[in-house]
């Protein structure tokens, strides 16, 4: 029913409204827009002369730095090399590192390419000091763009050149002074029309400068005009640039700048006003009673996968359908929640069947096959006693190796299915004993620490404490290619915590239990089921390359 409603409250008032607020937004637009494109064209002009002006002073200030290095050069004694070493702090605004040559054109010392300081030619520096020819010098070459600063040391003739690559220069001083959205293009360009620096806020290809525009642009200091290209009104500032003979040009589709969809006149706000107050009330309504239940539901449905069945006992309110769902959900929970308690019963007695068939196949290979193989060495260390030739007690040496190391794995295997000083000695020795004995099997280095007050638990606590520690070391030797391992146990009553720690690769945890048998990991939930069937919980931490984690907290141990 109140689904019904919502859809004719949106169809008969909220959509009716929101067309009629367009329609008389539209049409106010159509009145400012011809007054916010000259606001646009103003507000470019001036970013331009305001970025050129500050790329001028940057100029400016290398130019200096070099003229005053000049008069270093000129009032000094001290060698080339001495020289550039004081003006080591300074050469931080020179990428490309800076030169000093002789009368002759020979480089006297350098800081940066040596390649490129040897390569140049100096005479049309030399003879820019000597006329009215401009001393900063540009040109491009292997896709990007060189600035050379020159000063002479008159008195030395020394010729002092220094250089930049102007893209690391324009990108600090333009991107910060300039927009760069999208759409918008900028361009350095000198005399010669050479396109110095393109910036592009697009990955669109910079497009060729129009000819009108760029003569325009060569012959005015600055200003703004617009120009339509395929139907679409560019804006296109520019400004000549101080100290160099440069033109910086910046242009921006109109549409761009100020979106005719965007602009309002002054009834549009209180258009929008009862909209605004529908939508809102719309949108508390929907967040109370649709989008919170729906939530704080989403949380508990997940908490089910790893067996809270408590918390969808919880009410989460809402609309009617969400009501009903969580009611269908708890009565999916209690159906699932009888499952696992058979299921729990079941896994139960197989395991008790397990660890009785384990006891019963321990003292089988304890009372008959180990005392067999202990009397057939008995047997073979008296015939090497009555042996003629040294190759029959050779072989009968051998035969004595190999009974030595069948009993020991006969042994091994014993105390695996039946941990002898988990009945005798207690948890805390049983799982000393487990390290120290995959420790010399695995060569990985495996350390044991008790915290706490040791105290007995039952048998079936101690024994499945004991089998997950099992497993959890057996699983680090042949899976996680680690080098070292911990295992340790901490009594603090009325919790006991065990847990198993090692540094080798992880890997990345399944979020749900279901999840462990798809990804291939049998026994990480076979130790989930067996710290349920105490009661205890199982946590594992673990990620990719950074070791994994197990703790099994077990609280009120009986």
């Amino acid at each position: 029913m109140w689904k019904g409603s919502t859809l004719q409250l949106l169809g008969v008032i909220i959509f009716p409204l929101a067309l009629f607020v367009l329609i008389i937004a539209l049409g106010s637009t159509w009145l400012h827009q011809r007054e916010m494109r000259a606001m646009v064209g103003e507000r470019d002009e001036v970013a331009v002369r305001a970025a050129a002006a500050a790329l001028g002073s940057e100029m400016h200030y290398r130019l200096a730095l070099v003229q005053s290095f000049a008069l270093q050069v000129e009032q000094s004694h001290r060698s080339a090399e001495q020289l550039l070493a004081a003006f080591q702090p300074l050469l931080a605004n020179f990428d490309l590192g800076l030169a000093l040559y002789s009368q002759e054109g020979s480089l006297l010392a350098f800081r940066g390419d040596e390649n490129f300081w040897k390569s140049l030619q100096v005479e049309q520096f030399r003879e820019s000091q000597q006329s009215a020819l401009p001393r900063v010098y540009s040109w491009r070459a292997n896709e990007r763009t060189l600035v050379l600063f020159s000063a002479l040391a008159e008195s030395s003739s020394v010729l002092i050149v220094a250089g930049i690559t102007l893209q690391r220069l324009a990108d600090r001083v333009l991107m910060n002074a300039l927009p760069t959205e999208r759409e918008t293009q900028i361009r350095l360009i000198d005399r010669q029309k050479t396109i110095l620096y393109p910036l592009s806020g697009s990955e669109l290809q910079i497009q060729a400068v129009q000819t009108e525009e760029l003569e325009r642009a060569l012959r005015e200091p600055s200003g703004t005009f617009y120009a339509r290209r395929q139907g679409i009104e560019y804006v296109i500032s520019y400004s000549s640039v101080p100290e160099v003979d440069w033109v910086l040009i910046m242009e921006e589709p109109w549409q761009a700048v100020a979106s005719p969809i965007l602009e309002t006149t002054r009834i549009a706000p209180l258009v929008l006003v009862p909209l605004l107050l529908i939508s809102l009330s719309a949108l508390w309504f929907g967040a109370r009673q649709i989008v919170q239940p729906l939530r704080e539901l989403e949380k508990k449905s997940a908490s089910l996968a790893w067996g809270d069945f408590r918390g969808i006992e919880e009410t989460v309110g809402g609309i009617e359908e969400i009501r009903r769902l969580q009611a269908e959900l708890r009565h999916m929970a209690g159906k699932v929640q009888m499952a696992q308690r058979s299921l729990r019963d079941y896994i139960g007695a197989i395991t008790s069947a397990q660890e009785e068939e384990r006891r019963r196949i321990a003292r089988e290979l304890h009372d008959d096959t180990l005392q067999s193989i202990i009397a057939l060495k008995q047997r073979v260390q008296l015939a090497q006693k009555n042996a003629l030739d040294q190759a029959a007690l050779q072989s009968l040496q051998e035969l004595e190796t190999i009974a030595d190391k069948t009993i020991e794995n006969l042994r091994r295997t014993t105390r695996a299915l039946r941990p002898l000083y988990l009945e005798e000695l207690g948890l805390v020795t049983a799982l000393e004993m487990l390290a120290r004995e995959m420790e010399s099997v695995s060569g990985i280095e495996i350390s044991f620490r008790k915290e706490g007050l040791e105290r007995r638990l039952s048998a079936a606590v101690e024994l499945t404490l004991y089998r997950i520690a099992q497993e959890a070391l057996s699983n680090v030797v042949r899976h996680a290619q680690a080098t070292q391992a911990t295992l340790r146990i901490h009594y603090q009553d009325p919790t006991v915590t065990l847990q198993i720690l090692d540094d080798g690769k992880g890997f990345d945890v399944p979020e749900t239990l279901t999840d462990f048998a798809s990804a291939g990991h049998f026994g990480l939930l076979g130790m989930y089921e067996r710290a349920d069937l105490i009661g205890a919980h199982l946590s594992i931490e673990s990620a990719p390359g950074r070791g994994t984690k197990l703790t099994i907290r077990l609280s009120q141990a009986m």
